[in-house]
């Protein structure tokens, strides 16, 4: 009997420390959310526009302070087909994005200082650490929801008609 005792008080521990250990990773995650809700984000909207003239028009977020950049889409579970947000790095870099904390899948469009597209990368995966990006330096990233590049059939020298690439 008392070996028995013993089983449940050691099979009773276990279940607090797994209890213990996930009311910490929810706390965790709240003050991640909590986190991201409190980096606003300005809005305004752009075009992209194709090789065929067509203007594609998109609701977007600006992120450019270093808590807009670094909290970007992270954490939103869902995603307009119009929308998406601006990352605007202020003068042209090498710029890798990735994926962490996000939940949703993305194309992004790499441009240079004058809003041209120099790199498109489809569907990237969400959470991934991976890093993308062009070797050239770009001046901003368009994110938009997953599969918008090849819907609208956007290619690489296509041009992002907003106020931050007028000279």
């Amino acid at each position: 009997m008392h070996h028995g005792v013993a089983l449940g008080k050691q099979e009773s521990d276990v279940r607090m420390g797994r209890l213990i250990a996930s009311l910490a990773l929810a706390l965790v995650m709240m003050a991640a959310v909590a986190w991201a809700e409190s980096v606003s984000f300005p809005h305004s909207t752009l075009d992209v526009v194709g090789a065929d003239g067509r203007h594609h028009p998109f609701s977007v977020e600006l992120a450019s302070s270093p808590a807009q950049l670094s909290q970007g889409l992270m954490f939103r579970r869902s995603l307009a087909i119009d929308s998406g947000m601006l990352f605007d790095f202020g003068s042209p870099r090498q710029v890798a994005m990735w994926m962490k904390n996000t939940l949703i899948p993305l194309d992004m469009l790499f441009m240079d200082r004058d809003g041209r597209v120099i790199f498109i990368e489809e569907f990237a995966v969400p959470g991934t650490l991976q890093p993308r990006g062009p070797s050239d330096p770009v001046r901003a990233v368009l994110e938009v929801a997953g599969g918008t590049a090849r819907r609208l059939g956007l290619k690489p020298g296509d041009r992002v008609e907003h106020p931050l690439f007028a000279h």
